[in-house]
């Protein structure tokens, strides 16, 4: 189960319309409101960690998770 924190995130990434392996950066607030839930979201292996600050890509499970976290 996801936490609504991490639904939060994966929303954003669909809100873009995302596709896995595409690049999205979480900036200032953004980025400070959705720490906690992007590292359980990496160790969940939903997202992968750029070398960017504060940028990340959806695998092939976070996009399936993404299209079915709900609105």
């Amino acid at each position: 189960m996801l936490t609504e924190g991490e639904k939060k995130v994966l929303r954003t990434f669909r809100q873009y319309l995302m596709d896995p392996g595409r690049m999205l950066c979480f900036t200032g607030p953004m980025l400070a409101t959705h720490k906690n839930s992007l590292s359980k979201l990496v160790k969940r292996e939903y997202l992968v960690p750029e070398s960017f600050k504060g940028a990340y890509s959806l695998t092939n499970a976070g996009f399936q998770a993404m299209r079915t976290c709900g609105k």
